[in-house]
């Protein structure tokens, strides 16, 4: 199966969303997923289905099929009519709409306006205007059985046009006077829309900007025919893996890239949030999307396009956002019926305001009207998504990345965090303390270097890079046994073990050690090595226990190690000399406890994170742990943990706020215009005002404070 991402244009609420989910998987596309707020759209498919058939079907429900890196507005829609968007439309509707609405100012009557083939004429345009957006978009949605909002505009002006019209032709216009509460009601829908389509671009502000630093200038460098180098400036789109290139002071990277000569200060605040320039330099790897604050470099591009880590920090960001969190689904089922529903009570408060409220017909006709445009099922489909797109953005910004839209939520009940000790609680830079040997030096190092250069722990990095040699032994064969260490086989077949006292628990009695050595059944050595606490890992600690979560400590480390940590930072219990087997079995007791947060960097991590409510890793964590987690923490970021969960929790709170807004609002207006109390044309003001509301009570959350 081949996964493909598209952008959709035209998507205006939850049921367009649902109208182009329900076709894809009809052609029986897999893994579906719809964003209609970005228009972001993602499906796996088979070599059966060409993608250009599944543009022409979407193309044919109304919507425009665009490039992946093109802008969309909420509501862009592109009809016969030459607009681009609701503000033009807006624009060109008032100036008919205008007089209108001055004639419907009680004290202000202007004679000529109280002409029915005068407001005839100016409602006609308008008409027309609504017709080609709303009309066409009703229609199309009605044939594909999920009905959207522009349902029950078209059904209201339609209704107020007509019925006017008819009393024009029967020679009773007086008394069948609606033509400007059709032209104000599609006038103000298209001002509520734009409304809605600022506010609603406003809560992806944060992942924009990323998306933005994506496309820059380079200084690309290239040799001519006596060698001698040139320098000319290109696309960052243009460059290629290999490709070499100029960074100088006050310059963005362009694309990710290994330094080859010169060090800088940079800042990487755009992905990691860390806003303090970190020194680089030779073989140091550079962010794409970076700053160089001082100094300049020269760099060889390790990664280009949808390779790079903004590119993957950005894909991770955008499936996050077409995840509908279990909270979202309800209001999704409900969405979906909601234009027939409306319909029906319309046509119910037509007939009850008429035959049993003994109102007049225009009266009753009025209200009905009042209905259709009041209600508002954007609402109730906007309500998640804009709160998780905020959400997401402020975490990218902070160097925190959600990988599903679900660990956002599931954070709101997290009462225990559990850590790993090495490279989470510790800064994971080790240094060789003390070894000892009985077999020459050189050869001991060696081996220790040709095994743990293979090694995805911590340690087994730092001591690989203390120890790096240029003549290691070339294995037959070698495996990193998870919570053990490492196992060779040389050429000649003897056997190599380089790990944690397990491994050598039948050869030697004395276990205060990190690493032995040994060779066919044999020890030939041992390593100790130090390592110090992260300097955050204190207030980190503390700003959970002040929130009420028990902090745990679960790790493979020698239990007195664990003990001496617990004694520095305060954490409320340790589990020590645990397996990976072992390790996931606590955390599934811990699981049934309480919801837990698991917080690691080792590939002996990888299983527990996946079993936690919400597995957390660090960005510098092995492949397997970053794969396990649904939550990232760039450059190391422990210090962002009391963050993320709080940000978690408030996004949840967010979204609920929202959701009781948007089913309140519904519940309350509906009845209030059926009975009369509200005009058409207010009602299509304050349904517009209704997802500006939400949107703004989402970007709060930029500012809200959740530590």
């Amino acid at each position: 199966m081949e996964k493909i991402d598209i952008k959709v244009g035209g998507m205006s609420c939850t049921n367009c969303a649902l109208t182009i989910d329900k076709y894809l998987k009809d052609k029986g596309l897999k893994n579906v997923k719809v964003n209609f707020i970005g228009g972001d759209v993602s499906f796996e498919k088979d070599e059966q289905i060409s993608i250009q058939e599944i543009e022409k079907g979407i193309s044919k429900l109304g919507y425009s099929v665009k490039k992946e890196d093109a802008h969309l507005h909420h509501h862009d829609y592109y009809g016969f009519l030459p607009f681009k968007n609701n503000l033009q439309r807006f624009w060109f509707c008032i100036i008919f709409t205008a007089p209108l609405m001055l004639h419907m100012i009680p004290f202000l009557h202007i004679h000529f306006l109280m002409n029915p083939y005068v407001q005839l004429a100016l409602t006609i345009p308008v008409y027309i205007v609504g017709m080609d957006f709303f009309g066409k978009s009703a229609l199309k949605s009605v044939f594909k059985g999920i009905p959207n909002m522009n349902v029950l505009i078209t059904i209201g002006s339609s209704a107020a046009f007509f019925y006017s019209l008819y009393g024009l032709l029967i020679g009773r216009a007086e008394q069948f006077l609606f033509f400007e509460t059709a032209a104000t009601t599609i006038t103000l829908v298209f001002l509520g829309n734009y409304m809605e389509d600022a506010s609603v671009e406003q809560t992806q502000s944060a992942l924009k900007k990323l998306a933005v630093t994506q496309k820059t200038m380079a200084n690309m460098i290239a040799f001519d025919e006596n060698h001698q180098e040139q320098i000319f400036p290109v696309e960052s789109k243009d460059l290629r893996v290999g490709d070499l290139v100029l960074i100088r002071n006050g310059e963005n990277v362009p694309m990710d890239c290994k330094i080859l000569w010169g060090e800088a200060e940079v800042n990487e605040a755009i992905v990691t949030g860390e806003s303090i320039p970190l020194k680089k330099t030779i073989k140091d790897k550079l962010i794409g999307g970076s700053i160089v604050e001082t100094g300049t470099v020269k760099a060889q591009i390790t990664a280009v396009g949808q390779d790079t880590i903004l590119a993957n920090i950005l894909k991770l960001i955008k499936e996050a956002e077409t995840e509908k969190p279990p909270v979202q689904q309800m209001a999704d089922k409900i969405s979906a019926i909601f234009v027939p529903l409306v319909v029906g009570i319309a046509l119910i408060t037509l007939l009850a305001n008429y035959f049993f409220a003994h109102q007049s017909f225009a009266e009753s006709l009025l209200r009905s009207i009042a209905v259709l445009v009041i209600s508002c099922p954007c609402a109730m489909g906007l309500a998640t998504p804009a709160a998780i797109a905020v959400g997401l953005g402020r975490g990218a910004k902070k160097g925190i990345l959600f990988k599903n839209a679900r660990s956002l939520e599931v954070f709101k009940s997290i009462k225990q965090v559990v850590f790993d000790k090495t490279g989470t609680l510790t800064t994971g830079k080790f240094q060789i303390a003390n070894f000892n040997t009985s077999i020459q030096e050189d050869e001991f190092k060696q081996i220790v270097f040709s095994l743990e250069k293979y090694s995805n722990h911590p340690i087994g990095k730092s001591i690989a890079t203390e120890w790096k040699i240029k003549n290691d032994i070339r294995w037959k064969n070698i495996e990193e046994i998870k919570g053990l260490g490492m196992k060779a086989t040389d050429m000649n077949g003897n056997e190599f073990i380089a790990g944690s006292y397990k491994t050598s628990d039948k050869l030697n009695e004395d276990d205060l050690h990190n690493i032995y050595v040994s060779k066919n059944g044999e020890l030939i050595g041992w390593i100790d090595v130090k390592d110090e606490l992260r300097e955050e890992a204190v207030s980190v600690i503390q700003q959970l226990k002040n929130r009420g979560i028990k902090t745990i400590l679960l790790s493979g480390d020698k239990k007195e190690k664990c003990l001496q940590v617990q004694e520095i930072l305060g954490l409320d219990e340790v589990i020590a000399e645990q397996t990976p087997e072992q390790k996931l079995q606590y955390i599934a007791l811990l699981n049934a406890q309480a919801p837990t947060a698991m917080i690691g960097d080792g590939i002996n991590d990888g299983p527990a994170l996946a079993k936690a409510t919400v597995g957390i890793s660090l960005s510098d964590a092995s492949h397997v742990a970053m794969q396990s987690a649904q939550v990232v923490l760039m450059n190391s970021g422990l210090k962002n943990l009391p963050e993320a969960l709080g940000l978690g929790k408030h996004t949840y709170i967010t979204i609920k706020e929202n959701l009781f807004w948007a089913f309140s609002y519904n519940i309350v207006a509906i009845p209030v215009a059926a009975l009369g109390f509200l005009s058409p044309t207010i009602g299509a003001l304050i349904m517009g005002l209704s997802d500006v509301v939400l949107a703004i009570n989402s970007i709060r959350l930029r500012w809200k404070k959740v530590v």
